[in-house]
């Protein structure tokens, strides 16, 4: 559409602005903006897991985009894998993102429902092979699950630590070493705070050549000599 007196017609004009500054505001291209929304593939495996390509085989049919973590293990935060990482940036509103397993999405229970509900709240779907689809309105029970297994997975997390507790006690009363072969609780006793203080007040020394003499870090040495 042309104006009749030459050039774009302002509606035309107005139309581009708006979709550039929209682009710039959430800073993806102009290209991205326009187009319909995508179907995207994340996929992840360790180098004993199974290979992408049998996940891609396994989902079938073709994606608009591929994320993929090579060589990246199940215990690392799906935050801190960089193919997690990019697709993340990359998805918006309408989005679908097909995993082979909800294992993929996170390191345990608790990673997994924060990554599913940070995509939910793009607006994004999640459609899991064997699950089915995950998004708002859809598929909520799923989450809602999850939100309970999380809950459980961190009273258990508790009470082993509780346990650990009670039987490193135990076992310091009764031999002097925790189950572990420490001798405390807490954080383990490099030297003697007192001798580390009368050697460097008697050389009157830095607390650099402290920490060299004694072999601990001037940090510690900082600790010790200063005042209760």
């Amino acid at each position: 559409m042309s104006h009749p007196h030459g050039g774009l017609h302002p509606k035309l004009i107005r139309y581009d602005s708006t979709y550039m500054r929209l682009a710039r505001k959430y800073r993806i291209s102009f290209e991205r903006l326009g187009a319909s929304m995508s179907r995207i593939a994340y996929f992840r495996c360790s180098t004993s897991d199974q290979s992408i390509g049998s996940q891609r085989q396994a989902l079938g049919g073709s994606f608009d985009k591929e994320f993929a973590d090579e060589g990246v293990s199940g215990a690392v935060l799906a935050a801190d894998r960089p193919g997690f990482a990019a697709l993340i940036g990359y998805v918006r509103e309408g989005d679908t993102v097909c995993i082979y397993a909800i294992d993929r999405l996170g390191r345990d229970a608790l990673d997994i429902q924060t990554t599913i509900r940070r995509l939910i709240d793009k607006g994004v779907t999640v459609d899991v092979r064997g699950l089915g689809p995950i998004a708002k309105g859809v598929g909520e029970l799923i989450v809602a699950v999850l939100a309970q297994v999380a809950e459980m997975e961190r009273q258990r997390i508790r009470e082993r630590c509780d346990a650990g507790r009670a039987a490193a006690k135990a076992a310091l009363a009764l031999t002097g070493k925790t189950h572990r072969g420490k001798i405390s609780l807490g954080r383990p006793v490099v030297c003697d705070r007192e001798q580390v203080i009368a050697w460097r007040k008697g050389n009157a020394a830095s607390i650099a050549r402290t920490a060299t003499e004694f072999g601990i870090s001037t940090a510690t040495v900082k600790r010790y000599c200063s005042p209760k």
